[in-house]
């Protein structure tokens, strides 16, 4: 498996580049009967919209590839749009060629080696998904509209009599009022479920399992893109299960990526450096523990300790902005587990909170806090200190002390 993930990776990379580019550069003659209805661009605009979605750092520049491969002048080329120029699509695409390495180089480093990596490319995912969402599928929607005005204007038969004056009018504006909105809804529903795997892959401590996940992605953008080239409606059907079930999972994607948001920024930035827990309640998320009463999993919200009757409480707003919910935290044996890279908030072996970075190094006070007992060595720490006692190391001497 170690072995075969990185080779499927690179393969699903290397094909998503090689299709759009053959596809442009190949001369083959046109089709017999080629889709010229205005429906067609749609089921394009769907396609693009949803490869860009799936993977905007990819997408995008694969796509700014396969548009200046395209332009056969040098008019065409200087009239193509930035993502479309050699100094974005090429640099992007060596960018993704590097966190395809890294993937691969993964399977076989240590974990403690490759998080770091993880999550610059989480911030990465984050931060082309934005530029996607605010400029290339803008452009994408109103080059959409822009065909179908022309379509109906070079069409006037498809109208009814009396109609034609009206129908000669450039209608696009409009058009691009109703599809834009759409197209970076589509956008945003997508990328969401698609950077959960990125904030799998920061979760996972396991290199094969994280090119696993990225394969599977990559494949996915593939096939898109491959169909696309093939039968444009063969590529939107697909592209419509993906937005459906995307949109079935949109909750469950949302709190990864408040997740991976909070987490990269607080090791990003250092925040624990400049961070000092409250005496009464902190932000955390909550784990599978309390899905038994009702709190979803990964769910930011407040701990909060209540001194005069000992109990806690959980408060939390659904997609952060509806009506807070509060419920009370029934902990057994609470503990505190301090983890190499984030700690955690235990009852007994099952964790109960997720602590974001901010708190490493502040796992005494979170338990003096809330009264959690003993804090405790978990995970990679916990088998780094294992591995020490193994070989004789300071836990051993403690021991013999």
């Amino acid at each position: 498996m170690k072995r075969i993930a990185p080779a499927c990776l690179l393969f699903g990379i290397l094909a998503v580049f090689a299709v759009p580019i053959r596809a442009a550069t190949t001369e083959s003659a046109p089709a017999a009967t080629p889709d010229k209805s205005p429906a067609s661009p749609i089921a394009h605009a769907v396609s693009t919209v949803t490869g860009l979605a799936i993977s905007p750092l990819l997408g995008t520049g694969a796509y700014g590839a396969y548009q200046w491969y395209a332009a056969k002048t040098p008019e065409q080329k200087a009239a193509l749009p930035w993502y479309a120029k050699t100094t974005f699509w090429l640099p992007a695409l060596l960018v993704v060629g590097v966190c395809a390495a890294k993937d691969s180089l993964g399977t076989v480093l240590p974990p403690g080696m490759k998080k770091p990596l993880d999550i610059l490319e989480t911030v990465e995912n984050k931060a082309t998904g934005l530029v996607a969402a605010g400029a290339v599928v803008p452009f994408t929607m109103n080059s959409l509209s822009k065909m179908i005005a022309d379509y109906h204007v070079a069409h006037p038969a498809l109208h009814p009599t009396g109609l034609a004056t009206i129908a000669s009018i450039d209608w696009s504006w409009l058009l691009n009022i109703l599809t834009v909105p759409l197209g970076v809804a589509i956008f945003a529903v997508v990328w969401m479920a698609s950077h959960a795997i990125n904030v799998l892959i920061l979760l996972s401590p396991w290199g094969a399992i994280d090119a696993a996940l990225k394969g599977a992605r990559t494949a996915l953008l593939g096939l898109i893109t491959v169909t696309a080239t093939l039968n444009p409606w063969l590529s939107a059907i697909l592209s419509l299960v993906v937005i459906v079930i995307a949109y079935f999972v949109a909750g469950w994607a949302f709190r990864l990526t408040i997740f991976g948001s909070v987490f990269s920024w607080d090791f990003c930035t250092g925040r624990k450096g400049r961070f000092t827990p409250a005496e009464r309640e902190n932000k955390l998320f909550s784990s599978a523990t309390l899905t038994k009463i009702g709190v979803p999993v990964r769910t930011y919200g407040r701990l909060i300790s209540e001194p005069d009757n000992g109990k806690l409480l959980f408060a939390y707003k659904p997609w952060l902005v509806l009506n807070e919910r509060t419920v009370v935290v029934p902990l057994a044996t609470p503990s505190v587990g301090k983890g190499l890279f984030f700690s955690t908030i235990r009852d007994g072996e099952r964790t109960a909170f997720i602590l974001p970075p901010r708190y490493r190094s502040h796992e005494d006070a979170v338990a003096r806090i809330y009264r959690l007992g003993e804090v405790q060595d978990a995970g990679l720490l916990k088998a780094w200190g294992s591995l020490k006692e193994l070989f004789g190391g300071s836990a051993a001497k403690a021991q013999v002390g």
